[in-house]
């Protein structure tokens, strides 16, 4: 069950590249949203079949988070370079600095014995629920050619980067805090 689990979560990094491509054509915009929508049913699957069998793994565990992130990447520079969008651009780096940035700090975690100062927040789990409904609104938008709705998706894309970056100021206030985490 297990591999299967896996195959899942790695379905969404493949998912990702081929939505970033279909992103290059207004004729790809209704597969890129059903696509989007079909990673997103794996990311639900992967956690439920997981906990329901009993089948969580350290590799489910690392490969699931890094899955979501390339697929929030793949995305946003898709939408980018579609909507010729320095906003989606910047925020996209800001993301991808967020997260090496608190890659390193659970590596420095781990090799300090203070894993629980980086462990996956609630508010870590809503930051990528917003991220996803965000670039949900964005791909509707796109397919329905609708820039109103591009504008609400703006809007998100703010609200998701201040989570993002609060997500990970708490992560290296928890990191370098003596005392206990912070949530």
């Amino acid at each position: 069950m297990s591999i299967f689990i896996n195959i899942l979560t790695l379905s969404r990094i493949f998912l990702a590249a081929f939505i970033f491509l279909l992103l290059m054509s207004p004729d790809g915009y209704l597969m890129a949203l059903i696509l989007f929508f079909l990673a997103g049913i794996t990311d639900y699957f992967d956690g439920y079949l997981a906990r329901k069998y009993n089948a969580v793994s350290h590799l489910g565990e690392i490969l699931d988070p890094i899955a979501d992130k390339i697929l929030i990447l793949f995305i946003l520079f898709g939408l980018a370079i579609n909507l010729s969008s320095y906003l989606i651009g910047f925020v996209g780096a800001a993301i991808i600095t967020r997260e090496i940035w608190v890659g390193a700090l659970r590596d420095y975690n781990a090799r300090n014995g203070k894993s629980d100062a980086t462990k996956v927040t609630f508010l870590a789990k809503v930051k990528t629920t917003v991220q996803l409904s965000t670039l949900f609104v964005y791909l509707f938008g796109l397919l329905i050619n609708n820039m109103l709705i591009i504008i609400i998706a703006d809007i998100f894309l703010f609200i998701s980067l201040f989570i993002t970056l609060y997500t990970g100021l708490i992560y290296t206030l928890n990191s370098f805090n003596n005392n206990k985490t912070l949530e």
